[in-house]
């Protein structure tokens, strides 16, 4: 009998949790909102419609050094002085480095000292010979070796010169690669030298827009860095060959200021602003949802906001220049995209 009665007692308290159960669902459940899409959305709207612009275009490049030179020994050779540090400013010719010619001038000496005895044995056999004291073999063989000896002297006193390392142009010394009482070698970097008074800037640009670029053509350049310096640059090279992704190569040549503001691989923009004046779409840049690589807008369609896709041609300040996907005439939302989605029904405010 009392197992009867728990397992009732069970049954009961299991019937009121499932109705209390129940009863919160219900009202948690009339306490969510729920979002009538055929409900319209009121959104404000603006026909399309073409102007005048002013086509501009720029593109994004990188300055370098017009010359950039790894400085090396052309000998083997301990060195015993640097004459420069990093950050050194220097001339074409200066010296740079100084490497042990201790050897080479024992060398020379040694040279200096047979030459001398040579030429006295010329002379010797000169008269000898003259005389007919001697065989001319002998002066010949004293000649050739005298010749020897001085194209000897000759190589050692431009080994002697080549343990001085010049400048091999005028730059900056932009990085310092060894120290005194290293060992120098021929392909080993001792110090970097670059050249920033003048500058290369290239920029990659794709098939479509090659034909906006001509040899030795002029053209503005602005400095990131300097948002107020624009420099004006040459075109040396129009590219003729793509890369991976099938840009081209345009590069200029342009001089830097006189206190070398423009650092190698600052970057800047390239501009391109001769194209005149031409009709075409503009909207607001806010009128746009979506990224810059996929932009769309919503345009009115029978009450209601299709979602279509368009190509940007150019921003100019708060405005885009729509280059495809809009037609003039067109109604697109220009705000109240708040719950807005392809296909709503709108209420234009």
């Amino acid at each position: 009998m009392k197992k009867i009665i728990g397992i009732l007692i069970l049954v009961a308290l299991g019937a009121v949790i499932f109705i209390q159960l129940k009863s919160n669902k219900t009202l948690s459940e009339n306490r969510v909102f729920h979002y009538d899409k055929e409900k319209p959305i009121t959104v404000h709207t603006a026909k399309v419609s073409a102007s005048s612009i002013d086509v501009k275009q720029d593109f994004t490049g990188t300055f370098d050094a017009n010359k950039d030179a790894r400085i090396n020994a052309d000998l083997p050779g301990k060195i015993v002085q640097f004459y420069v540090d990093a950050g050194s400013v220097v001339k074409k010719g200066q010296a740079l480095v100084k490497l042990d010619d201790a050897l080479l001038k024992l060398q020379l000496q040694a040279i200096d000292v047979k030459i001398e005895g040579l030429e006295t044995d010329e002379r010797r056999f000169q008269i000898l010979t003259d005389a007919e004291a001697i065989q001319g073999v002998k002066l010949e063989k004293t000649q050739m070796g005298l010749k020897a000896a001085r194209i000897q002297r000759n190589t050692l006193l431009e080994k002697i010169k080549k343990t001085t390392i010049n400048a091999p142009f005028s730059g900056v010394v932009t990085m310092k690669m060894s120290e005194v009482g290293s060992f120098a070698a021929p392909g080993v970097p001792l110090l970097m030298l670059t050249d920033i008074s003048e500058l290369k800037f290239t920029v990659n640009v794709s098939e479509s827009k090659l034909g906006l670029f001509k040899l030795k053509e002029t053209y503005k350049v602005q400095v990131d860095a300097y948002p107020n310096l624009e420099v004006t640059g040459v075109v040396t090279e129009v590219g003729n060959k793509g890369n991976m992704g099938n840009s081209f190569p345009i590069q200029l040549k342009m001089k830097n200021t006189k206190d070398l503001k423009i650092k190698s691989k600052m970057f800047g923009k390239l501009l391109v602003d001769g194209l005149g004046d031409a009709k075409g779409i503009t909207i607001l840049a806010s009128s746009i949802v979506g990224s810059d690589k996929e932009p769309n807008v919503y345009v009115v369609n029978d009450g209601k906001a299709i979602l279509k896709p368009v190509k940007i041609e150019q921003r100019i300040k708060n405005e885009v220049v729509i280059a495809s996907g809009l037609n003039e005439g067109d109604v697109i939302v220009t705000s109240g995209f708040i719950n807005l989605f392809d296909g709503a029904n709108i209420i234009v405010k």
